[in-house]
């Protein structure tokens, strides 16, 4: 059979990989719950006039888009912060003030796939709408910090800046409004190029020696703003540990929507750059059509946090084994007794497998839980049944021994049957 490939930057998860994912989400959603937050869904495609010309030129070309068979202009989302602004412009009427929202849905890009880096890929966002205030940007770092430590990620800092400190450095730097947001996604490049080379490209945008020499000498000597400093306060107050966060003035995030504190979230180790970027946007809704409501938020990427998670090898006692048992069927004419002992099993709450082909030799079906890592089986020949027993073999040492229902359900229980 000719093999068919996944398209490029598209991935499968196996079953060893998914339940790994899941475990992570339902790490994540456990920790937004706990600090108040809501779920929220929205459609994977949106009118295209949705999304574009509100990410910035560079984002726009990496949005999927195109005709649907009603020849309506549509495309995929982008990220679920533009959808979100779209739900509460139509249904602020519905809903409270301030709103405390996660979402945890798939997002596509169309530009080049990298380590950790997908054209499709899961982003799990946490919103707070309706508030200006400094202690809702804390209150996302809060949760940032929870989730990480959570999910056992020791190594990681949060960078944290504001659009008002960089808007600040370009106007005493003298940079027209007109240039400031292309000098921006310059800026942003510092963590990856070299300072040089970013020098070069602002060369190239226009900017003279005075101004780029002007920009590197605010940054090196801005500090934070009063706006950063009572969320410092705010992360002190709630005893976030100080090697984990630190203000970055250099820190700028791609996307034009933001207006005020920016975060990032970088791993020390492994080096896999960022794990988790927001801030706050307090003008987006208002651009959709909607009312002004101010907004802070964050998203964790899912696809670098699974990565991690596997190469640090974050959860050692961890498996994603479920099943326990595997009952085999000796042959065609024990089929009834051994759906009868799977039955009987689950209902004392052990998960266990029923091997669903029963011509099937019984070395294959051993062979079956050996692949699978199923640690016990059991099996239950005219021996067995005579004596209303089955024979409960340990996969790992290879030990038999020939045991009532409520003595394996013991063993496998640690001594509970209920």
């Amino acid at each position: 059979m000719k093999k068919i490939p996944t398209l490029k930057g598209f991935a499968d998860w196996l079953p060893e990989q998914a339940v790994i994912r899941e475990k992570t989400v339902a790490i994540l959603k456990d920790t937004f719950s706990f600090f108040g937050f809501q779920p929220l869904e929205t459609p994977s495609l949106e009118y295209a006039s949705v999304l574009t010309g509100k990410y910035g030129n560079e984002a726009d070309k990496l949005i999927y888009l195109f005709e649907d068979r009603g020849k309506r202009q549509v495309g995929l989302r982008y990220d679920l912060t533009l959808p979100t602004s779209r739900v509460l412009a139509l249904y602020q009427n519905k809903i409270t003030f301030p709103f405390k929202r996660y979402q945890i849905q798939n997002v596509f890009r169309a530009e080049k796939p990298q380590r950790g880096r997908l054209r499709e890929f899961t982003q799990c966002d946490f919103d707070i709408f309706g508030t200006s205030s400094p202690l809702a940007d804390g209150e996302i770092l809060l949760v940032i910090w929870n989730s990480l430590k959570n999910l056992r990620f020791k190594n990681f800092l949060i960078l944290i800046n504001s659009r008002k400190i960089l808007e600040k450095i370009l106007e005493e730097a003298q940079i027209s409004p007109q240039k400031r947001k292309s000098v921006l996604q310059t800026i942003d490049k510092l963590d990856k190029q070299p300072k040089q080379a970013v020098e070069k490209e602002l060369s190239k945008k226009g900017l003279n020696l005075k101004q780029i020499k002007k920009i590197f000498s605010l940054l090196e000597k801005t500090s934070p703003d009063e706006e950063i400093k009572e969320i410092f306060s705010f992360l002190k107050k709630n005893k976030i540990p100080r090697q984990y966060w630190q203000f970055s003035s250099s820190l700028v995030r791609g996307l034009d929507y933001y207006t005020g504190p920016i975060f990032e979230v970088k791993i020390v180790k492994p080096k896999i750059g960022s794990i988790c970027g927001g801030g706050r946007y307090d003008q987006l809704i208002s651009l959709l059509g909607g009312p002004e409501i101010p907004a802070t938020g964050a998203s964790f990427g899912l696809e670098r946090i699974f990565e991690t998670i596997q190469e640090e090898n974050l959860w050692p006692e961890w498996t994603p084994l479920r099943t326990k048992v595997l009952v085999t069927i000796f042959s065609p004419q024990y089929k009834d007794v051994s759906i009868s002992w799977t039955s009987a099993l689950r209902k004392q709450g052990i998960s266990c497998e029923l091997y669903l082909d029963e011509k099937k030799k019984l070395s294959k079906q051993i062979k079956y839980a050996d692949k699978k890592k199923i640690p016990w089986v059991i099996i239950i020949g005219p021996d067995e049944e005579k004596e209303k027993k089955a024979l409960l073999k340990e996969m790992a040492s290879g030990k038999q021994e020939k045991l009532t229902l409520k003595e394996i359900v013991q063993k496998i229980n640690g001594g509970k049957i209920k």
